[in-house]
């Protein structure tokens, strides 16, 4: 397995572990992953990103599906409303120059976990 490979398996086991252990989508590991390590433009690591997440999401969905720790009602509703805001949000990624989006992630990651090591608005 060349070096490439391994950092595309290293990558995938560890979106699928955070994602299955602490609910996360894998962006927060895959767009850094993809993006710096492994030299993808910006844009092409966060579409990616995206389309990984599809089995991850769907494998531990189930899992967590079999135990009954899912409220459809909340995903139905959620769902709905993400559709449209992952079209709006992939057309505007678009526009925004790589660095720029780089950036944002960059503060979006930070205040992810500020929020998470504080507890704002936390239970």
């Amino acid at each position: 397995m060349n070096a490439r490979a391994l950092w595309y398996v290293l990558a995938g086991m560890g979106a699928g572990l955070l994602a299955g252990f602490l609910g996360i989508g894998g962006g927060i590991v895959l767009v850094p992953v993809l993006a710096g390590a492994l030299g993808l433009e910006q844009h092409t690591a966060h579409g990616t990103s995206l389309a990984v997440i599809i089995p991850i999401a769907a494998t531990g969905s189930l899992v967590y599906a079999i135990r009954g720790e899912v409220d459809w009602m909340i995903v139905a509703a959620i769902a709905t409303a993400s559709v449209v805001g992952a079209v709006a949000g992939a057309r505007l990624m678009a526009r925004i120059p790589a660095e720029r989006l780089r950036q944002l992630f960059g503060v979006y990651a930070i205040a992810i976990a500020i929020v998470l090591l504080v507890g704002v608005g936390g239970t």
